[in-house]
């Protein structure tokens, strides 16, 4: 990413026939090299919980007004209920691109990922906040139940957090396929429902670790605010996303997207390695060949004048 790197020196550069990253490696490599653009990201999209902030305020100033609060209140939580969809879709854009190895301008991207999908991402992120709040009304509203009246109580909680999990593994895939396919919204939900389940593993990978960065935040915003505001608009949300297309989306193109081209007899283009052929090359490749510059040592000279 350049943040340390000294560029007064160079090296032998990176021979065309290298051993190409696979894996943990891969990621770190995409991570390293997309880091400004990575914080870009996730700055642009933390724009979109500005409604939600913005409630807070309006209680305060509407504090006399029971009725100008609440009205005001609902109307800034549809707005975000509205527009988190989109938002998502079109960062979800950017890091597909990120993963396949193809370049992105973010901001085009972002808005075009944003406007194409509108319709339908507004459905997603909608049904969404719908799903964590009848989650957190479940977790208070259901133990309550279970000490006043009876310990069966727990049973719909269960049941709640179960639906809650599988929602929550779809979205691993739904926004995906919407940025990538032109699925109808009936085949978006019923191919992420299948992936939820089919992908285990990965799932519960990008699960587990979306949980640990969320309670890394939650204790950051305890004890140390004043770094949880400096990473949340700079970090958290983008690197999720990044983990979500990184292990989730060569899923989605071995069940959902190379079996269409191979229905059609022709290969997905996601995975034609686009790198000119030799007889392509008008220059040849010296990566890995070259002898490293070395750092010239600073003495007195003769000053031209």
């Amino acid at each position: 990413m350049g943040l340390f790197k000294n560029y007064e020196s160079t090296g032998a550069g990176i021979s065309k026939n290298a051993p190409k990253k696979k894996g943990a490696a891969l990621f770190w490599d995409i991570f390293c090299r997309k880091f400004w653009k990575l914080m870009e990201i996730n700055l642009v999209y933390m724009l979109f919980f500005l409604p939600l902030l913005f409630v807070f305020p309006v209680l305060n100033i509407f504090k006399n007004n029971y009725y100008a609060a609440m009205i005001s209140s609902v109307l800034l939580i549809l707005v975000f209920m509205i527009l988190i969809g989109p938002a998502t879709a079109g960062m979800t854009k950017i890091m597909r691109k990120f993963v396949i190895n193809k370049h992105s301008f973010i901001m085009q991207d972002f808005i075009k990922g944003f406007k194409e999908n509108f319709k339908k991402s507004v459905i997603i992120g909608f049904l969404d906040c719908l799903v964590i709040i009848s989650a957190y009304a479940a977790l208070n509203v259901y133990p309550v139940l279970a000490v006043q009246q009876s310990k069966a109580m727990y049973i719909p909680l269960v049941i709640t957090f179960s639906l809650f999990l599988v929602i929550v593994m779809m979205n691993h895939y739904i926004y995906l396929m919407l940025t990538a396919t032109n699925l109808s919204m009936k085949n978006l939900f019923k191919n992420s429902f299948a992936l939820a389940f089919v992908a285990m593993k990965q799932n519960l990978l990008v699960f587990i670790i979306g949980v640990a960065l969320i309670a890394l935040m939650v204790v950051l915003f305890i004890y140390l605010m004043p770094v949880f505001f400096l990473l949340i608009a700079f970090f958290p949300a983008a690197f999720i996303c990044l983990i979500n297309s990184f292990v989730c989306y060569p899923v989605i193109q071995k069940y959902v997207i190379n079996p269409y081209y191979t229905s059609i007899g022709e290969i997905n283009p996601e995975l034609i390695d686009d790198t000119p052929t030799e007889e392509e090359r008008i220059f040849e490749d010296m990566g890995g060949k070259e002898k490293p510059v070395e750092k010239r040592k600073k003495g007195k000279g003769k000053r031209i004048s």
